[in-house]
Order: C-alpha cells, then sequence, then structure tokens
C-alpha cells in the first residue's frame, strides 16, 4: 500500500504542476484573493459547482474571466435579473417560417464556465431551470434534452448587503453547490498594488493558456485515484454526522441546529478533500486537506435554529465548535 501512496504521489506531482502556471497567471491581473482562487480550482478539478458570497468589486468576475482563458474555456457571464426567464437561460425553439420546422437556439448555459453573478435576484422558475443543469447537466428544450459541454463550473455570485428585490435560495439548490465561500476587501497593502495596476482608463493583461479543458477532465481522473485512508472517512462520516446528532459526540449544538448536512456533504467534503491534496501535489489526504476545505463544504448546509440566531450563532460557529471537538485521526 506504502508504495501505492508513492507512486500515486510522482503523478499527482507530475500532474499538478500547471496548478502553479495557473496561479502565476493569476497573479499578472489579480492581486490576493488566492483563497478565492484556490477555491475555484477545487471547484472545477472536483466537479463541483460554487458559491460566492461578497461586497460588489472584489475581482470576481475578472478572476473567473481569467480562469476560463488559462484554461481555454467557453465562458459566459449571465446577469441574473427578476425579469429573466428560464429561456434566457437555457435557450428556446424557434419556428422557421421557410420549411414550417422548430429549432433549437441554445441558451448562454450551454458553455465550460457559467458565472451567474447575483443568482439570488432571478425568481423560482429560472433557479430551476438551473439546478437541472447543475445537478444532470443537461438542459431539456422542449421535448429534447441536450448534454452540457465538460468541464461545466457554475460560479454563482450573491450580494450580502442588499437584500430588496431578491429571491432566496432554496435549500434543494444551496445543497447542489459543493462549495460556499465568503471573500473580504482586501489588505492596506494589497489594496495600494491594486491601485498601482489597475488605476487607468485602459487596462489589457496577457494571460496564457496553461490547461485544455480536455486535460482538465483528465485530471479529474487522478483525483478519484487520490488515496483517502478508511480513518479519513470515518472522520468525514463523523463530522457530518455531527451536525444532525451533536449529542453522540458530548456537544451541547441540539438546540442550535434545524437541519445537519446531507449525504451529499459527505461526498462533497471527500471529494473536495481529495482536490485540496492535489493542489498540494500529495497523492493521498490528511486531516488537515478536510479541515481547510470543511467549512466551505457546510456553511451553507446546516441550518440553524432561532435560538441559535436569538444568541448570534451562525452556522460557521456551530461548525467550528464540530471540528475543534471531533476527534482528529
Amino acid at each position: 500500500m506504502t508504495a501505492d501512496i508513492r507512486q500515486m504521489s510522482k503523478v499527482v506531482e507530475e500532474k499538478s504542476s500547471f496548478i502553479r502556471l495557473l496561479l502565476n497567471e493569476f497573479d499578472k491581473v489579480i492581486v490576493g484573493q488566492r483563497y478565492m482562487l484556490e477555491r475555484m480550482l477545487v471547484a472545477i478539478l472536483s466537479n463541483g459547482h460554487i458559491l460566492i458570497e461578497g461586497v460588489p468589486g472584489l475581482a470576481k468576475t475578472t478572476a473567473v474571466t481569467v480562469l476560463a482563458q488559462a484554461i481555454q474555456a467557453h465562458f459566459q457571464r449571465i446577469q441574473f435579473t427578476p425579469d429573466l426567464l428560464p429561456a434566457d437561460l437555457t435557450g428556446t425553439q424557434i419556428y422557421r417560417q421557410s420549411d414550417g420546422e422548430f429549432y433549437v437556439r441554445k441558451g448562454p448555459i450551454f458553455a465550460n464556465i457559467i458565472l451567474a453573478d447575483e443568482i439570488n435576484r432571478a425568481p423560482a422558475k429560472v433557479q430551476s431551470a438551473l439546478l437541472e443543469a447543475m445537478q444532470e447537466r443537461q438542459v431539456t428544450i422542449g421535448d429534447e434534452t441536450f448534454s452540457i459541454p465538460q468541464p461545466f463550473l457554475v460560479l454563482a455570485t450573491q450580494n450580502p448587503i442588499e437584500q430588496e428585490g431578491t429571491y432566496p435560495l432554496p435549500e434543494a439548490q444551496l445543497d447542489r453547490f459543493m462549495l460556499k465561500i465568503k471573500i473580504d476587501y482586501p489588505t492596506k497593502d494589497e489594496e495600494r498594488q491594486i491601485l498601482d495596476r489597475m488605476a487607468a482608463t485602459q487596462t489589457a493583461f496577457d494571460i496564457q493558456p496553461v490547461i485544455t479543458t480536455e486535460e482538465i477532465l483528465d485530471v479529474r481522473s487522478v483525483i478519484d485515484k487520490i488515496y483517502i485512508d478508511n480513518k479519513i472517512k470515518d472522520y468525514i462520516v463523523d463530522v457530518i454526522w455531527a451536525t444532525r446528532n451533536p449529542e453522540e459526540f458530548g456537544l451541547e449544538l441540539k438546540n442550535y441546529i434545524n437541519f445537519g448536512a446531507s449525504p451529499r456533504a459527505s461526498i462533497f467534503l471527500a471529494l473536495a478533500s481529495k482536490a485540496m491534496a492535489f493542489i498540494n501535489g500529495r497523492g493521498y489526504v490528511t486531516p488537515q486537506d478536510v479541515k481547510s476545505i470543511g467549512m466551505d463544504v457546510l456553511r451553507h448546509r446546516v441550518l440553524v435554529s432561532y435560538e441559535a440566531e436569538a444568541e448570534d450563532k451562525t452556522s460557521e460557529d456551530i461548525i467550528q465548535t464540530i471540528f475543534d471537538n471531533i476527534e482528529v485521526p
């Protein structure tokens, strides 16, 4: 087994060499935000989607544009608004008068990377259309079903400040996002660098392609083979189980939790941990991989009670307590 892990680590070290080149391309444009960039890589490498919560102006659109250019992917930005229709997202059937036939005009969802800007501004029907695309990797138009090109990443943004005219995302859709991350303002030094780099009427950056979409799919097959020990699998299950039955682990959190994480959380936490190991050039998962990505996998899956809200306890507080108290293998 040890020999297999060493061999896997060699393969990962070779295959993950593009990560450094990719981050170098990001550094040409984006100052800081390494946390966001790493999580974007985790999502696309492990076939997940990501929800980003942050105020406007934190380079979310710029980051995903650079990612699309660096991996030679087809990119579409969709501005979600209250008057958006499902057909605006998926496409529609159009009548062709010349031959009396209907033909399908595909919508912007047929791309490798989708930036769903201010996703919570769209009504329920649009959310449902996006849900099918995210989960099934396919879209139904009329009586035909079309596959979405792979890799496929939905990167959705939410503004945490402005809530007027928004539609809260249903729990079922939130659960489809592998990760939910929160990003904050840059540091003072970083903002000074941003000023030097971006304070011009025209800015142009030469982003070099680093990897192709076909190679990304190949890398996913490598990530699937990354070794994860049974003890770490048990650790992941214990963490998820503690969000549902905290009393079994001696944690007095039951009154603060309405609903714990679903089994999808266990799957996503294992996959995201493998992707973290890959990014760090390892062929095996460590408990630190689980802990470093765990908050992003779980923060939108643990629903707190009114009692928790009354005591100003967030899902993040509860998850941190669980990680602090569950025994690490």
